[in-house]
């Protein structure tokens, strides 16, 4: 039975309340780079431990809690009108 909870706690991987920038990044399903330019201008809830950014998994929750209610009241409000894209090039 050990041997099944140990194996089964190597497949998920560990999701800390305190994250790294690789970590949080990972959890929000987006690239280090995006997460680590949206920290620095205050896009998303960080903090700096030293030189080094940091994230709280409640609040990056809260904060997704957030973003997605917004995006939800913009929808429902005006379903025609759609922000600009930015493009890439």
């Amino acid at each position: 039975m050990r041997n099944a909870a140990t194996r089964s706690n190597l497949l998920v991987p560990e999701v800390r309340e305190v994250m790294d920038i690789r970590q949080a990044s990972d959890y929000l399903g987006i690239s280090p780079d995006t997460l680590y330019k949206y920290a620095s201008e205050g896009f998303v809830p960080a903090f700096k431990l030293g030189n080094r950014w940091r994230f709280k998994r409640s609040r990056l929750d809260e904060w997704m809690d957030r973003q997605s209610e917004m995006q939800a009241g913009t929808v429902d409000a005006n379903p025609e009108e759609k922000k600009p894209v930015k493009s890439a090039f």
